[in-house]
């Protein structure tokens, strides 16, 4: 893929073609600053200043690029990706009269639009990068940083399971580890079925290529505060013996969108050295099919000593999340955040682009919905209501994993976990997609990080 380092670079007087920006209050000044081929040019590509338009004007012997954006005093994260999308590979410089609001996030836009997947090609030609050259020399590498957690979520959800089993998100996390320094210890086996008998159970009956185990990753300062970052990595979900259709397992390589979110996450706080004790926490398996799978009826113990009845074995990943956020809750962090493609009613109530976000403190989650809204990264709250603890009542065991009466899917299952967070512990759980059925500027079809930068603007605002 193309270099994503190369994409921003410092302007030091290179040559490179001039990109206006314009909307639709300042197209008609600019506009009539035109010569009159220029116009007659403009008029014939039908640019108006709308958002994501774009002409190329003849200037003498050469051209520019002009971009349509929403207002070009206060620049978004995507203001730039339909250019960084369409126009020809080259280098490029913004000519603005003074530096606009939010070109930081402008910059992180034109670089997640020129991401490509293309691990598997063999076919089609090299994609020329077109590369933006800024005045702003400190927000480059923030951009540079934002970007390239966003490309590894892309990655890991983007490759198939075959290719991406707990031992490859091991590797991914050992590589991130040695990157920084950090320590690392992996649970697995008859160990991992002692400490961590939820993970071991939905885990048990894959492959032994792809057999479960416990991620952890510790970094930084132990007398600075502790965040414990979580996430959810089934690698793959058939749904075990409460089988998918296939059109339902058709997207099942991303259920470890969790896991990439928490892994891009950590490399964010380590790569910015935020004066944080770093926990990390990836629960690893694979939801398969064999003899010794974990059935309906079956009740699971948990490290945190809870016996849970198993009536849906596709609701497994709250019960490999459970003994994450249990070993988490030990060492008592001050905050605690875990990203999970859980549930299909979070999609229901809120479609693709809005993660469900809970949390058990106001303050947390007017943090984190304020954060999304300034990294043009929203999130949505939706309620931890105690009226629905009855719904995860068993007869025979503490809790049931799933309730058969369909109500309010994606808050009965936040609150599954709640039982496994420590009493009094800052809490942010997040019910992400971590795909996108549709391309838009900057955010091409597939793979995406949702709620990613939310956290990250919450943990700069809160730590930094």
């Amino acid at each position: 893929m193309t270099d994503k380092n190369a994409l921003i670079q410092p302007d030091r007087g290179q040559h490179a073609i001039p990109v206006d920006l314009v909307d639709k209050s300042t197209f008609a000044d600019w506009f009539k600053a035109l010569n009159a081929s220029q116009r007659a040019a403009v008029s014939a590509q039908k640019f108006e200043g709308g958002g994501y338009e774009h002409a190329i004007v003849p200037d003498g012997d050469g051209w520019f690029a002009v971009g349509g954006v929403a207002d070009a005093a206060g620049l978004s994260s995507w203001c730039l990706a339909k250019l960084a999308d369409v126009l020809p590979g080259g280098r490029y410089r913004l000519r603005v009269p003074a530096r606009p609001q939010g070109s930081d996030k402008a910059l992180f836009g034109w670089i997640t639009a020129q991401y490509r997947f293309d691990r598997y090609r063999t076919e089609g030609k090299p994609v020329e990068a077109r590369i933006l050259l800024t005045p702003e020399l400190g927000a480059i590498e923030p951009a540079l940083a934002e970007a390239a957690a966003v490309a590894l979520v892309r990655d890991l959800v983007n490759t198939p399971a075959e290719d991406m089993g707990p031992a490859a998100l091991e590797t991914e996390a050992r590589a991130l580890a040695k990157r920084h320094h950090a320590e690392m210890r992996v649970t697995s086996g008859e160990q991992l079925e002692r400490d961590f008998p939820m993970v071991h159970g939905v885990g048990r009956a894959a492959a032994r290529s792809h057999a479960p185990r416990m991620i952890e990753l510790e970094w930084g300062d132990p007398a600075h505060p502790r965040v414990a970052i979580i996430g959810k990595g089934v690698c793959f979900d058939s749904g075990g013996l409460d089988i998918k259709p296939s059109s339902g397992m058709l997207l099942m390589k991303k259920d470890m969108g969790g896991a990439a979110h928490a892994l891009a996450l950590a490399g964010l706080i380590m790569g910015a050295a935020l004066p944080v004790r770093l926990h990390l926490l990836v629960p690893a398996v694979e939801n398969a099919i064999a003899g010794n799978a974990f059935r309906p009826g079956d009740v699971l113990r948990s490290r945190a000593g809870i016996s849970v009845e198993v009536t849906n074995t596709d609701a497994e990943g709250r019960l490999v999340l459970g003994d994450a956020l249990t070993r988490a809750s030990e060492d008592k962090p001050v905050l605690t955040i875990d990203f999970a493609t859980l549930t299909g009613a979070a999609r229901v109530a809120l479609g693709p682009d809005l993660p469900a976000m809970f949390a058990r403190l106001d303050a947390t989650a007017d943090a984190l919905l304020a954060a999304g809204i300034a990294a043009d990264d929203p999130v949505w709250r939706l309620p931890l209501h105690d009226g629905y603890r009855e719904y995860l009542k068993s007869d025979i065991a503490d809790l049931l994993n799933s309730p058969s009466n369909g109500y309010a899917g994606a808050s009965v299952a936040a609150l599954f976990l709640d039982r496994f967070v420590g009493d009094g512990l800052d809490w942010a759980h997040f019910d992400t997609f971590a795909w996108r059925p549709a391309g838009k500027p900057g955010r091409p079809k597939g793979g995406d990080a949702l709620g990613l930068r939310a956290a990250w603007g919450l943990l700069r605002a809160r730590f930094g």
